[in-house]
């Protein structure tokens, strides 16, 4: 049996356990199993593999798409610029790494801002794991960008900025993606602290956030007439590529 899973803490919000039982129930594959493995510290890890007999390949999750960087015995070229990893493939005692997050956020931005111009400018909201793959996506598609963080360091800017000193910067900057866990299930009420007011017809609102449909942060842009998105069609783009490099 070829065993798959999902590590990171907590793991209450996954979807990859539910999308690859249904594949593999779907597509008629009866030798594959995909479990979650919450790992309250990341030093359980090597355990975890010597542990779990037929361990081919794991999802990365929050909070541990960085941290897992210095356990692996390769990274591939894009994960290793983008400087987090999500997928682990197990070959023999080999722990290699990759970043399909950058894949599906790739392809889902593409058809999202569909036949309209590219944006010239983005605000990414939050500074974590898949901060770092929306910011190479936005790099590779000529899109210049400012990180949003509660806690900025250098070439960052706060949440309090944009509302008070530099609010022009949601006038400039038409595509907005919040990398953040703001709005995810059961903290469905939170949100990004933005000048909502300051939305127009012409921005592009991207929530990573998938769980639940409609999150706060999209709900502000439905009531500004903007165009709005979940992380639901990112998530799908980066299972399928997953399972692909497990299983090449």
């Amino acid at each position: 049996m070829k065993r798959f899973g999902l590590i990171g803490y907590p793991l209450g919000h996954s979807f990859s356990k539910k999308y690859f039982t249904e594949k593999f129930e779907k597509e008629n594959i009866t030798d594959c199993e995909y479990e979650l493995y919450p790992l309250e510290s990341l030093d359980e890890l090597p355990n975890l593999i010597k542990s779990v007999k037929g361990l081919k390949g794991l999802n990365v999750t929050i909070p541990y798409k960085e941290q897992v960087l210095k356990f692996l015995d390769e990274i591939d070229p894009k994960a290793e610029q983008i400087g987090a990893v999500n997928i682990v493939k197990i070959q023999g005692k080999k722990l290699i790494g990759f970043n399909t997050d950058y894949i599906g956020f790739k392809e889902s931005l593409i058809k999202f801002i569909g036949s309209n111009p590219m944006p010239e400018k983005a605000l990414i909201l939050g500074t974590g794991g898949a901060s770092k793959a929306v910011k190479v996506v936005l790099k590779d598609l000529n899109i210049d960008y400012n990180i949003v963080s509660r806690n900025p360091i250098e070439d960052q800017i706060s949440y309090d900025s944009l509302n008070t000193s530099i609010p022009q910067h949601l006038n400039t900057h038409k595509l907005i993606i919040n990398t953040t866990p703001l709005g995810m299930a059961p903290k469905t009420e939170s949100l990004p602290d933005l000048p909502y007011q300051l939305l127009t017809t012409d921005h592009f609102l991207y929530d990573l956030v998938y769980n639940p449909m409609k999150t706060a942060f999209m709900q502000k842009g439905i009531d500004a007439h903007c165009w709005v998105k979940n992380g639901l069609e990112m998530l799908y783009g980066q299972a399928e590529a997953a399972w692909k490099i497990w299983n090449d």
